[in-house]
């Protein structure tokens, strides 16, 4: 889940680092570190324990200069957060420096057997031991860099998004990848390495995504060469990156989460341009013309994802089970990759991942592919990897996602699935075609809705004021809300660092019931759907127990307004599009109490963007 960045070129390498470490930070941020091949042939390595500026400030009175460099911000796998334990790594001699994505899982035992034959370490990290033993193949044989990596990488087991540069080489970068993204940017007799497109764009639109398996050799005045790890030469496919250089940058707001929150009503519109047509009455997906045979004859479905894309599944299960009447299971899928689970040819797998990169996830995949299922990707980032590994998919186009805590990713989501259960459902004649329609022009409708919600962003900034105490909270909800009080939850919890738990309001009084007093706030969803009177009744429950109630009602509503400490009003929606519209005021609630605790919104402690290990 650690950030990488190289430059192989020209210009000064330092200033085209730091930028892209700033654009990746929301990938790790425990520690920092720059590597940097200067005009002496002096390998300078610099690193500091916490965010790029600490790294920035201490490398103020440093030799910074130098056309050739990596670069690293970490989320701590291996090792406590440190300078020691940050990337750049050196090797023992010092003429080698490595950077490192991913989890080296036999890294225990390699380092034992070169401590028994010599070499001295300075880290606690599983990183160190992949570049102490290339240098040591290096010398014990006799070969030149790229071979020792590839002999090296032939011993190593686990997953690595790699970058080494050797001080006797200045013009080149060798780069690896295995389980982790590593994306090369090409750009005029020069390269660029990321993690993911962010920090490549300003300079280059021209990619190449590298396969797992294979490694890149990035030689200046040379044309960029990949090859497989037994030597085998890679035919290069180049994609052009359709990134606005806007979308990663704030734009005014003091959060990249709060503009991710108010860009939604555009992300959606995005999400939806050419897939409903302009008189909102029908919903084209490609893969659903394509694989039209294969999606028509699942006899079930089933939806693996993580985090807030397992909350949009939960959703997606309801929509697809009301809409085409198949039956879904949704899986965590960390646990679905390890528990021998029953998958048949007869199966549609979903897998959702905004980064497209979720190691569980992309796992998940493979074990349904290898059992025969069909798969199903609905992911964000273009060319990622599970997009790579489906048979088909959609993109959500909701843009780059920078803050942690996802938000438009989420609703890009929950807007494809439904989408694919609308296009689905038309394809098997399951829904009458006055319902049909009259759903699809409900979501075309969306993007305005939430417009018309994300006024209320002050009435919830006062409201958090109130609640910064808390200590608990809860969330409830039913039907196709129960899905946003957990992702409500999650939000408060991942950015505010205060419990949440999130239930169907209904379970509440079988054991949460007894947390409830006056000191807990609780968030009911309880607009006026068929399962309002039941959720009334849970809130009078709650109120016997002199529980604070913050209740997000319809419009007008005239019963639970009455009897809820805290009103927040929602617009009118069918009941299936709730939650696009539910879960906006939660995501500001999230965002104003942690900015009122002055928690780091974008960059929580211990969380990191893009799951890449497991």
């Amino acid at each position: 889940m650690c950030g990488i960045v190289g430059y192989l070129g020209k210009r000064e390498a330092f200033p085209v680092l730091i930028k892209g470490l700033r654009r990746l930070e929301y990938r790790g941020y425990d520690s920092a570190g720059v590597a940097l091949i200067n005009a002496k042939g002096e390998l300078n390595v610099f690193k500091a324990k916490g965010k790029v500026d600490s790294l920035v400030e201490y490398c103020s009175d440093k030799d910074k200069s130098g056309s050739v460099g990596i670069a690293h911000t970490r989320w701590a796998t291996h090792g406590e957060p440190s300078t020691r334990n940050a990337h750049p790594h050196y090797s023992e001699s010092k003429n080698l420096a490595i950077i490192h994505n991913g989890i080296i899982e036999n890294y225990a035992d390699m380092k034992t057997k070169l401590i028994e034959r010599g070499v001295t370490f300075q880290s606690d990290t599983d990183t160190e031991v992949v570049i102490q033993l290339v240098e040591y193949i290096m010398q014990k044989k006799q070969l030149d860099l790229l071979t020792a990596v590839q002999v090296a990488l032939h011993q190593v087991i686990g997953a690595y998004a790699i970058a080494i540069i050797d001080k006797r080489e200045p013009n080149q970068i060798i780069a690896a990848r295995k389980q982790s993204p590593l994306v090369v940017g090409i750009g005029d007799d020069e390269f660029f390495l990321g993690s993911d497109a962010s920090p490549l764009i300003e300079y280059t639109k021209k990619v190449v995504y590298l396969e797992d398996g294979n490694i890149a050799v990035l030689r200046l005045g040379e044309e960029l060469k990949v090859i497989s790890i037994l030597g085998e030469q890679q035919e290069l496919t180049v994609k052009n990156v359709d990134i606005d250089l806007g979308q990663i940058e704030k734009g005014g707001y003091p959060h990249f989460m709060l503009k991710e929150i108010f860009e939604q009503p555009e992300c959606l519109t995005n999400c939806m341009r050419g897939r409903i047509n302009v008189e909102a009455n029908h919903v084209t997906l490609s893969a659903l013309i394509d694989y039209r045979r294969q999606l028509l004859s699942a006899k079930r479905v089933l939806i693996v994802a993580c985090g807030t894309s397992w909350h949009a599944g939960l959703i997606g299960k309801q929509l697809i089970e009301s809409f085409c009447r198949i039956p879904v299971e949704v899986e965590y899928a960390s646990e679905f990759r390890y528990r021998n689970p029953v998958v048949t040819k007869e199966d549609v797998v979903i897998a959702i991942s905004q980064s497209g990169e979720t190691a569980d996830t992309l796992a998940a995949v493979q074990l349904a592919k290898e059992r025969g299922a069909f798969i199903y990707g609905v992911c964000n980032a273009i060319g990622s990897s599970i997009p790579r590994a489906t048979d088909t998919g959609t993109y959500i186009h909701v843009g780059p996602e920078i803050g942690v805590a996802s938000t438009k990713a989420f609703t890009g989501q929950v807007t494809v699935l439904t989408m694919f259960a609308l296009a689905l459902a038309e394809a098997k004649g399951t829904m009458e075609r006055d319902e049909y329609m009259r759903v699809v022009k409900g979501l075309s409708e969306i993007p305005d809705l939430i417009r018309e919600v994300l006024k209320i962003n002050e009435k919830v900034a006062d409201l958090a004021r109130t609640f910064t105490y808390a200590h608990n909270f809860l969330y409830l909800g039913r039907g196709f809300s129960y899905p946003v009080a957990l992702e409500g939850a999650l939000k408060l919890k991942e950015i505010s660092y205060i419990h949440a738990e999130g239930y169907p309001a209904a379970e509440m009084k079988h054991g949460p019931i007894a947390l409830i007093d006056s000191d807990m706030p609780v968030v009911v969803i309880a607009t006026h759907n068929t399962m309002y009177e039941k959720v009334l009744s849970n809130i009078q429950e709650i109120k016997a127990r002199k529980g604070r109630v913050i209740a997000l009602v319809t419009k007008d509503d005239d019963k639970i307004s009455k009897i809820a400490d805290e009103v927040i009003e929602l617009p009118d929606v069918q009941e299936c599009l709730e939650p696009l519209v539910a879960t906006i005021p939660l995501q500001l609630l999230s965002y104003h109490v942690a900015v009122c605790k002055g928690k780091d919104v974008d960059q929580p402690r211990n969380l990191a963007k893009s799951v890449t290990v497991e």
